[in-house]
């Protein structure tokens, strides 16, 4: 593992790491924030699932969440959206190939050999915290766009690892909208009954498991909104799971990250909040 930046930031340091992936096959970059360690040192860790396009620089250097996750005492991993190198399959379409990585395991060539995303985060990107820094203890996870997609269905497949979930305009039903169906045809074949384990909306109509609390951000300025997001479809499968989910609605806000950078404290709070109700349970 080779370290590519570390910088001094309010009461933390900001790293960027590049380590080669045995699972994807290729070199990967994640960027790691850690607060003070004298004062909190075993912080949760929020995972930030970022959208497309994006790498782990995004979050990193828009969001300005660092200056909240160092009062609270949170670690954060932004993990890069997809495997990169000129040996990695890729389209000339934005939406499809690298930095478009869904967060899925993909089962068709040629995505099949490296877009293995959801097993990199679950499992070897995991281990490698874990092992070098020693981050075993509580967890959160969020994201943006297709990042919030990533969040809902690694949170809602995964609900005894993850506190809460977060997204900011997340694609809800990607079985039914443009980006997801492009990206799930190529990644994961026609069939569409394979798609639906990979869909937060059909995770939700279905669920059993734990029911770990959801707070979504959605401006009503987004472009993306009403074709490719519809965060309303969520809401009705919540109502049809009984399953508590917090989606405000926020006027005049964007897709971008100056709406990210908005709300970004209030979502490292929320996670906050709900680990000490949760160890109040215990």
């Amino acid at each position: 593992m080779e370290l590519l930046e570390e910088h001094r930031i309010f009461d933390g340091v900001q790293y960027k790491y590049r380590h080669n992936s045995k699972l994807l096959d290729c070199p990967m970059t994640f960027s790691l924030f850690l607060p003070n360690k004298d004062k909190y040192p075993e912080p949760p860790l929020l995972w930030w699932l970022s959208g497309l396009t994006c790498n782990d620089d995004n979050f990193t250097h828009k969001a300005g969440a660092q200056r909240a996750a160092a009062r609270l005492g949170i670690a954060m991993i932004m993990p890069d959206t997809s495997p990169r190198g000129e040996d990695i399959a890729d389209s000339e379409d934005y939406d499809l190939g690298q930095g478009a990585g869904f967060y899925i395991n993909a089962t068709k060539e040629p995505w099949a050999s490296h877009y293995k995303m959801y097993d990199y985060i679950m499992h070897e990107l995991t281990f490698l915290v874990r092992d070098k820094f020693h981050l075993n203890g509580y967890e959160f996870i969020s994201g943006h766009s297709m990042g919030g997609h990533g969040a809902l269905v690694l949170g809602l497949r995964n609900p005894e690892r993850f506190q809460s979930i977060t997204a900011f305009a997340p694609i809800v039903n990607p079985s039914q909208v443009p980006w997801g169906i492009k990206a799930f045809e190529n990644y994961l074949g026609k069939n569409k009954e394979t798609w639906a384990e990979w869909d937060a909306l059909e995770l939700m109509k279905h669920y059993s498991g734990e029911k770990i609390p959801i707070l979504i951000d959605q401006g009503d300025a987004d472009p993306f909104y009403k074709r490719e997001l519809e965060p309303y479809r969520l809401v009705e499968a919540a109502k049809e799971s009984n399953y508590p989910l917090n989606i405000r609605i926020q006027n005049g806000h964007d897709h971008s990250y100056y709406t990210i950078s908005t709300f970004i404290e209030e979502h490292l709070e929320f996670h906050m909040n709900e680990l000490k109700n949760n160890k109040t349970k215990e």
